[in-house]
């Protein structure tokens, strides 16, 4: 007796057999009786569009990297990498709607690529700290990549994990992928509560460099990591309940939120790492001290500004 699933109601089984293995082809239609792993269609133009904007937002960081071989550009170009991939994947599937491999591509890929971009603010609030003295911070700059970094090899792993479970579940005949699911979901609720921790240390930097006179290249970068750190943050929140409902949940089935609460955020978020590059903004003296209405001079040392601090009293 054969282990596979008899045909629905009006599907010839020759047919249905074809439809059994269409996964390792490209079977150029979706049939409204046989499901795909995505529960619709993907969009050929939204599969297109954002290949083409990542793709550009990577060419920008690789020059960034190539040129100043900074790690926040590194990072920020294989976050960019990691999204193109992604998405061609998804365009792939617009074409092959029942494609395995191009939907495993496109998973796999999606739900890490933030990841590099948290690292790349990990990174770049150290920088700042450097920037602006050891007193802006509770925890020595090095800690902020160690700590955080760590954590985001260990959400990657964990994600990793639950993706290679549930994505062999789904080709097994009666397969329960719920297992991979909720490893995939514990690995991003432990990144999302790692940013949660890492806000707040970013609320006390704030906090610590009020007594600065900020120049605008740091306020310039400083609104970058706010702007990017907001939408990595709205992103996690939404793939966590995105996962937790489940593969056959209503967002995660519905392509019109993945596109506006996951692809337009980590747009704005590439974009903005761009335009407010700390690769740039950081070459420039940018940070001064202050004491009642005397400025007190211009340095990117630590060490003199805080002789600077100590002679204004």
């Amino acid at each position: 007796m054969s282990s596979l699933p008899p045909p629905p109601a009006g599907i010839d089984p020759n047919l249905w057999n074809q439809i059994l293995h269409i996964r390792t082809g490209c079977f150029p239609q979706l049939l409204p009786q046989i499901k795909n792993d995505y529960g619709y269609w993907p969009s050929l133009g939204a599969g297109i569009a954002f290949d083409v904007l990542f793709g550009l937002a990577l060419i920008g960081h690789v020059i960034q990297a190539i040129r100043f071989r900074r790690w926040t550009s590194i990072l920020f170009a294989i976050g960019a990498l990691t999204e193109a991939i992604g998405w061609a994947g998804r365009t792939w599937n617009a074409k092959c709607p029942y494609n395995h491999d191009a939907f495993l591509m496109q998973i796999t890929t999606l739900i890490i690529a933030p990841t590099f971009f948290a690292a790349g603010l990990y990174v770049l609030l150290g920088t700042l700290i450097n920037e602006l003295g050891p007193q802006t911070s509770s925890l020595s700059p090095s800690y902020y990549a160690i700590i955080f970094c760590t954590c985001d090899v260990i959400s990657l792993v964990v994600q990793a994990v639950g993706g290679a479970l549930a994505a062999r579940a789904t080709v097994e005949v009666n397969g329960d992928s719920s297992t991979g699911t909720h490893i995939m979901v514990a690995g991003i609720a432990f990144q999302l509560f790692t940013m949660s921790v890492f806000a707040l240390l970013v609320v006390d930097f704030l906090r610590r460099a009020r007594g600065l006179v900020i120049k605008r290249p740091i306020k310039l970068v400083l609104i970058g990591l706010f702007v990017a750190f907001l939408m990595i943050y709205i992103r996690s929140i939404y793939r966590t309940i995105e996962l937790a409902e489940g593969w056959t949940g209503f967002l995660i089935t519905h392509e019109g939120y993945f596109i506006a609460l996951d692809a337009t955020l980590m747009v704005i978020t590439v974009t903005v790492l761009l335009l407010f590059d700390p690769a740039v903004l950081l070459r420039e003296e940018s940070v001064s001290w202050e004491a009642g209405d005397r400025k007190i001079g211009t340095f990117r040392d630590p060490h003199l500004q805080n002789i600077a601090g100590c002679l204004s009293t």
